[in-house]
């Protein structure tokens, strides 16, 4: 019996067509090891094990930020004023504005290091923002059996500072402290931080009770592998931090709380600024292609709220070999951030 070598031989897949090529995930239940492409500058994260190696990642996520952030004049002067008065900025505007983006541009372009955050919501409060102290786990150390050479960590290793109890360490150059939607927060929230922002200090009970024997102690921060001495358990500032605050406007602050801020409000950018973004994070070759996606962009935000990066979405995908159509993949690309109507 003749057996036909056809029917035995499984047909070989031939290339996939052109638009389908970007397709990794086909939907047709067949394993396949393809290999991923590389993600937005804005979507890398750093992956570092050493002291230094893990701050110098912190700061190139600064410098993927703060490089490419486009502001106009206007609110540069607004920034600026911050600084010389030593001012916390109360940053407003609609999503994807680059409110928070700011805090980072700050920190590279003054090169202050990476950028404290501190992302509010309706947990948050001022008490965890400056420090944390683990009393359970001091009262478990303290309980181990240990050999009579073996020595007990002192209490320094179980408190940790917050971002904004880090912003207040004593030193010469001051820190970008980002307080991130400060409007989720409870309403007590604005009054208890202006507080410490007024008098630039505040005390760690657990640490002014201890001995004169134990008056300095060494505490962990928010910084990876970083101390910072604390004397008597107060902590002052040398500088005042520069401080980033942003609202999407859910809620209004008390008036004391925004005598003490500059406002700055972001608006959402034109088609000029628009195409500044999209050059300075994709490329000029990215932006001589993306004329009709800018357009489309800003012909969709006119009736409904979208944020920027929804059209860094939309050139990126374009330029790795995706057809966006206005009925297609672009409508949910460029899908409307508020729900209403």
């Amino acid at each position: 019996m003749t057996q036909n070598p056809a029917a035995e031989t499984p047909e070989t897949p031939g290339p996939p067509a052109e638009h389908e090529s970007w397709q990794l995930f086909r939907g047709d239940g067949q394993r396949r090891t393809v290999p991923i492409p590389e993600a937005p500058p804005w979507r890398r994260f750093a992956s570092t094990e050493s002291e230094n190696a893990e701050s110098e990642a912190v700061r190139g996520d600064n410098a993927r930020t703060g490089a490419r952030y486009v502001i106009g004049r206007t609110e540069t002067d607004v920034v600026n004023a911050a600084i010389h008065l030593r001012r916390p900025l109360l940053v407003t505007g609609h999503p994807g504005t680059g409110k928070s983006s700011l805090a980072a541009a700050i920190a590279h372009e003054l090169d202050l290091g990476p950028v404290l955050h501190w992302p509010v919501n309706s947990r948050s409060t001022l008490q965890d923002a400056l420090y944390r102290y683990d009393a359970i786990g001091r009262l478990q150390e303290s309980n181990l059996e240990r050999g009579p050479d073996d020595a007990r960590p002192g209490i320094g290793s179980f408190l940790r500072l917050g971002p904004v109890g880090t912003a207040f360490i004593a030193e010469e150059r001051p820190r970008v402290l980002l307080v991130d939607e400060l409007d989720k927060g409870d309403l007590d929230l604005p009054n208890d931080l202006l507080t410490v922002f007024e008098e630039g200090t505040f005390e760690i009970p657990e640490l002014s009770r201890l001995p004169e024997d134990q008056a300095e102690v060494n505490v962990l921060t928010a910084d990876p592998h970083r101390t910072a001495r604390v004397k008597r358990g107060m902590v002052r500032c040398a500088e005042f931090p520069l401080v980033v605050i942003t609202s999407n406007g859910e809620r209004d602050f008390p008036p004391a709380f925004r005598r003490r801020c500059l406002p700055l409000h972001l608006g959402d950018p034109d088609e000029a600024r628009l195409r500044e973004i999209v050059e300075g994070h994709l490329g000029p070759e990215a932006l001589a292609d993306a004329g009709d996606l800018i357009m489309a962009f800003l012909a969709r935000r006119a009736v409904g709220e979208l944020a920027t990066d929804q059209l860094l979405n939309a050139v990126f995908l374009r330029r790795g070999g995706v057809q966006l159509d206005a009925d297609g993949l672009l409508k949910t690309v460029l899908h409307r951030l508020n729900t209403d109507g």
